[in-house]
């Protein structure tokens, strides 16, 4: 009788290791499937490069105007920078000369969607229409493929970037915003630009800024005396054998 009461106490003590050890395991097991899923990885633009070359790239967005455009042509121009131009498509349906002027002048030309939506909110279907459609508008104007892409607001998740890259896109960030959209005044403009502005930076600027060519000057002069020269963001980037870490810096692979 006592044997048959250890016996069963023995049963029971090996049950409820038995389960202990089960429930182990699924905790740890699922525990690392979480890890796993939060270490998934999220495709980043392009916010700067990592180079040894005293290089920036300029970028001005636009979507809502061409007041200031010119002034900033022909600054561009008396200063020898060549920079890139992102357009939506409403806008370049609409400016199609300043399209033609701006590509004329020798800067590169490069999409900011079609209507101008947060797009990572957009199905793959809706993504490859903004940046097809908005390919082809800026394309029919210069005869020239465009290959730099750059999401409104900033707004992108692995989708778009996937997607763009599929059609033959790079898609850009920034890493110096000079928040000229705020109407911020000259001085405050160009004191943004110049405290974060390094080699590889790529500098974000709206044609439609209120300040922003009276700014360009002194950022442009002051940059240049400390030895950077300026290039379109085509020509900043790596076309191939790359990869971009996780703050964003585009780097070429050894």
């Amino acid at each position: 009788m006592v044997f048959a009461v250890l016996k069963k106490k023995k049963f029971i003590v090996s049950l409820i290791l038995i389960i202990a050890v089960a429930c182990s395991v699924m905790f740890f097991g699922l525990k690392g499937a979480v890890n796993t899923f939060g270490k998934q990885k999220r495709d980043l633009p392009i916010y700067n490069v990592k180079t040894d070359e005293k290089k920036i790239a300029i970028s001005f967005d636009c979507a809502w105007g061409v007041d200031y455009t010119d002034k900033l042509l022909s600054i561009m121009e008396k200063e020898g920078v060549k920079c890139t131009f992102f357009m939506v498509e409403f806008w370049t349906k609409k400016h199609p000369d300043y399209v033609k002027k701006i590509f004329d002048a020798g800067h590169e030309v490069g999409t900011h969607s079609a209507t101008h939506p947060y797009m990572s909110k957009l199905s793959k279907e809706a993504i490859v229409k903004e940046l097809s459609s908005s390919k082809k508008a800026i394309e029919d104007i210069t005869g020239k493929d465009v290959t730099v892409f750059r999401a409104p607001y900033g707004d992108y998740n692995n989708l778009l970037i996937q997607t763009a890259k599929e059609l033959g896109l790079y898609t850009i960030q920034w890493d110096v915003d000079s928040l000229d959209w705020k109407d911020l005044s000259a001085e405050q403009i160009s004191s943004r630009v110049l405290k974060k502005a390094k080699g590889g930076s790529i500098v974000l600027f709206h044609n439609q800024g209120l300040h922003t060519a009276e700014a360009l000057p002194e950022i442009i002069g002051r940059l240049k005396a400390q030895g950077y020269t300026f290039v379109p963001i085509g020509e900043l980037i790596y076309k191939e054998n790359y990869q971009v870490d996780s703050n964003g810096t585009q780097i070429k692979n050894s």
